[in-house]
């Protein structure tokens, strides 16, 4: 499947370049802010240790500066998380990532995953939050329900996966939510992204940003595509 022009043209404003290893350093944070500003990506998702540091380096630049919450597992305390948000948002963030409580969502305490989402979106005020399912743990009735609950919370997107859990995107999944949610909010694909026609494939299934560490080389396909 080859991408076409207009989505080659534009592929850089789809990714979030990411950088979420335990082990990764300042200077680690310094290159991938250059490499977004250079190429275009739409942000940096980032640890939120870092989140000062990336909004420094960023400022003015056009590339937003997103962090996670609750990551990996999503199961701590919701007034953790909150928390987490505002001082995210408190120290730069743009956009937060965070991720759903899978066993709340699993178990059907249906109450406790809405007012998860909810307080991160509360403490986050106007900023973009992006909802973790971790769709490759769920069932297909636990993926449509946790997309329902997303919506009615007020997130801003669906994202498929950590990219640390059991698989990461799929093109179903993206299939799935944008058949849920409708077409009025976003839906990040994450994990496992790694070329040009997987980054395609994802984008024409409903994926309007796309969570890689792989970037740099999608933009470079693309450019030698063109």
């Amino acid at each position: 499947m080859v991408p076409g022009e207009d989505v080659r043209k534009k592929i850089a404003s789809f990714i979030d370049h990411t950088l979420l290893s335990p082990d990764a350093t300042e200077n680690d944070i310094k290159k991938l802010c250059e490499e977004a500003k250079k190429f275009g990506f739409a942000a940096v998702c980032i640890n939120p240790s870092f989140v000062k540091l990336a909004a420094e380096r960023l400022k003015g630049s056009g590339v937003k500066v997103c962090t996670v919450v609750g990551f990996p597992l999503g199961a701590t305390h919701k007034e953790v998380k909150s928390y987490e948000a505002a001082k995210a948002i408190e120290e730069g963030a743009d956009e937060i990532d965070m991720v759903a409580n899978i066993g709340a969502l699993k178990g059907k305490n249906f109450r406790l995953v809405y007012e998860d989402v909810r307080g991160v979106i509360e403490a986050s005020k106007d900023k973009v939050v992006k909802v973790i399912l971790e769709m490759g743990s769920l069932e297909k009735d636990e993926k449509i329900a946790g997309c329902v609950l997303t919506k009615a919370a007020g997130a801003s997107y669906v994202k498929t996966s950590t990219g640390l859990g059991k698989g990461g995107a799929t093109v179903e999944d993206v299939a799935l939510i944008r058949k849920i949610v409708g077409t009025g909010m976003g839906i990040k694909a994450a994990g496992g992204i790694r070329n040009l026609e997987t980054a395609y494939s994802f984008i024409k299934a409903g994926a309007t940003r796309l969570g890689t560490s792989s970037g740099v080389n999608i933009v470079k396909e693309s450019q030698k595509a063109g």
